[in-house]
């Protein structure tokens, strides 16, 4: 009797980590969308076509001709339409309205993607105790998340013709975060091999990629942020250079790192060039010491991931980042982010079973 109540009880567990697996890959793919429609958004400079920040009314889009008048006579009153866009109509307005909005709707649906289905699964007793507080985190950092994309947006009504490559990057950094968390808890859910891992070290190797590649993103969002991908449009020199001049022209010193668009370049290309070398080691080092491994298998695919990226940036820099290559290049980052991820969580393991699920 009492191995049948525990096989019941597994099989209720299985089938309970089974459906949040398929709710958190519904809410990674939606993420993974968000921030393509952000990036592309970025792109076509469509970010501060509306003015005003409106979380419920805002999901609303104009309706009318006077509604749309409305909407563009608010975007001319700010710099951006008077230094960069004051030959606008408002059809061209109308362009870069429905990218921001679908950026803001996006966001909104995956906050009730993510909210609702929680609830149920909490209300019906289907979460892990130990997943409780990490969902909820998520949602708080959901709801944090909608703050800073208006935070960002502010930047860039006043005094600046685009937003500050500072905001830019909080933002782009708290989404990926978010990205992040769903995947570790979704990859703790799925079932593991227990393959031992090549050495002791080689936990921290995968984390320590997982942080570089997220790191790569936050310089990718500075480089966006100042449109340094527009200039020196060359590899692998630079300005003529391996190493060029005037990296450190702004004092004090530290603000070339994140205002000087050659600065913040140069950081980039070589924070590609060192999370290369390092998947690269780690791969060479899993198949040496585990050639038949999970580990080793995935540390081939994650190089190839970071690889094919990079031939991806070589490109979106050379062609001066088109929008089709813009996008691409930042898809490839969260394709890398996303299996840094996985293959980080390989090496930590499944969750444990409870023995007991627990009604919240």
């Amino acid at each position: 009797m009492i191995e049948e109540r525990l096989t019941r009880q597994m099989d209720t567990a299985r089938r309970n980590r089974r459906q949040i697996r398929i709710w958190l890959g519904v809410v990674v793919f939606a993420l993974f969308a968000l921030v393509l429609v952000g990036g592309a958004t970025r792109l076509t400079e469509s970010g501060l076509s509306i003015t005003e920040w409106k979380p419920i009314h805002g999901v609303i889009p104009p309706l009318s001709e006077a509604e749309w008048d409305e909407e563009f006579t608010l975007y001319k009153q700010i710099p951006q339409y008077s230094q960069v866009n004051s030959d606008m109509t408002v059809e061209g307005f109308k362009t870069i309205f429905w990218w921001e909005w679908a950026h803001r709707a996006l966001a909104r649906s995956i906050g009730v993607i993510f909210a609702l289905p929680l609830a149920v699964f909490w209300l019906t007793g289907r979460i892990e105790r130990r997943l409780k507080l990490p969902l909820l985190g998520i949602l708080a950092l959901g709801g944090f998340q909608g703050f800073i994309g208006w935070w960002m947006v502010s930047s860039g009504l006043v005094n600046r013709t685009d937003v500050s490559q500072y905001r830019l990057a909080t933002h782009l950094i708290i989404a990926c975060l978010i990205f992040s968390a769903c995947l570790w808890i979704l990859r703790g859910l799925s079932p593991h091999r227990n393959d031992a891992p090549p050495t002791r070290y080689s936990i921290l190797v995968a984390a320590g990629i997982a942080v570089m590649a997220l790191f790569q993103i936050y310089l990718g969002a500075l480089v966006a942020g100042l449109d340094a991908g527009l200039s020196y449009n060359t590899w692998p020199l630079m300005d003529g250079a391996l190493i060029p001049g005037d990296l450190f022209i702004q004092s004090p010193g530290w603000r070339n790192l994140f205002e000087n668009p050659k600065t913040v370049q140069f950081v980039h290309r070589c924070g590609a060039y060192v999370l290369l070398a390092l998947v690269v080691i780690h791969m060479i080092a899993n198949l040496r010491l585990a050639p038949h491994s999970t580990h080793a298998r995935r540390s081939v695919v994650l190089a190839c991931l970071v690889l094919m990226q990079a031939s991806i940036g070589i490109m979106t820099l050379i062609l001066q980042v088109p929008i089709v290559w813009g996008v691409a290049h930042q898809a490839g980052a969260l394709f890398v982010l996303c299996f840094a991820i996985a293959h980080w969580r390989g090496f930590v393991g499944e969750y444990p079973p409870e023995t007991r699920m627990v009604r919240g």
